[in-house]
């Protein structure tokens, strides 16, 4: 299992700001048991490049294979292959966090014997089994984001993409998510995920690509991004590479 993203590029039109791309020419590879991180500020396209590989979006140019299979071409397929966390996860509110996974479990046709040990894994993986059988409703934020990562990954994809799953976690909870990350990769799954969060970065992800204004200004891992800009941290490499390409576009 492979992913594959070769020029993605993905044009928005409205009426304040006219034509705009969210991402363009955006291109990288993840490999089995790697976690690729999209590593940029608040508005850089992150989500929009994920959206575009989950098949959410369609590509204006360019486009992305999963395994081999092609996600314009044959969405449906490429759709089973993968679990997608987006910012903007909902829960029924009125369901429990166990029947929530049960119910996006039936849909994806698991079997019930399998679905329930994928269910009881999930719980103590993520840590939620004292909430499993409380209603969304009266969860805290932390929790919830936790069953929404669940729910994602609930059919157990060889390709998991999370959009900063750390969001809302206290720092147990999102310790609780790390080690899940570091197991799913020993597992030989293939993980992308977006960020803004240094830390999360450099505990997570094997190779980083760091994202501005919808571009990549640069793909590899920690230390040959360090070698690339003579940057002696992730921090320091960040913020030279978004201000000079700020810098670039302005002149």
């Amino acid at each position: 299992m492979s992913l594959l993203v070769n020029g993605v590029s993905k044009r928005f039109y409205d009426k304040a700001r006219g034509e705009f791309y969210g991402c363009k020419e955006i291109s990288f590879a993840v490999n089995p048991g790697e976690v690729y991180g999209l590593l940029g500020p608040n508005g850089a396209g992150k989500t929009t490049t994920l959206r575009v590989v989950s098949t959410i979006y369609s590509p204006t140019a360019g486009g992305a294979s999963i395994n081999g299979v092609d996600i314009v071409r044959s969405p449906q397929a490429a759709r089973k292959m993968l679990g997608f966390l987006s910012s903007t996860s909902g829960l029924y509110e009125r369901l429990t966090a166990r029947e929530i996974l049960t119910y996006f479990g039936r849909l994806c046709d698991m079997p019930e014997d399998v679905l329930n040990k994928r269910i009881e894994s999930l719980i103590d993986a993520l840590e939620f089994r004292s909430y499993a059988d409380t209603r969304v409703a009266k969860l805290s934020q932390g929790t919830r984001q936790k069953v929404s990562i669940a729910r994602s990954i609930i059919h157990d994809p060889l390709l998991m993409i999370l959009d900063e799953p750390s969001t809302g976690l206290d720092v147990l909870a999102a310790y609780a998510m790390h080690e899940f990350v570091r197991q799913e990769r020993a597992d030989g799954k293939c993980i992308l995920l977006s960020t803004h969060t240094m830390s999360e970065a450099e505990k997570l992800c094997d190779r980083i690509g760091i994202i501005s204004e919808g571009r990549l200004l640069a793909s590899g891992t920690i230390d040959e991004l360090k070698e690339l800009t003579g940057k002696a941290n992730l921090e320091d490499v960040f913020v030279h590479l978004v201000r000079n390409a700020a810098q670039a576009a302005v002149t």
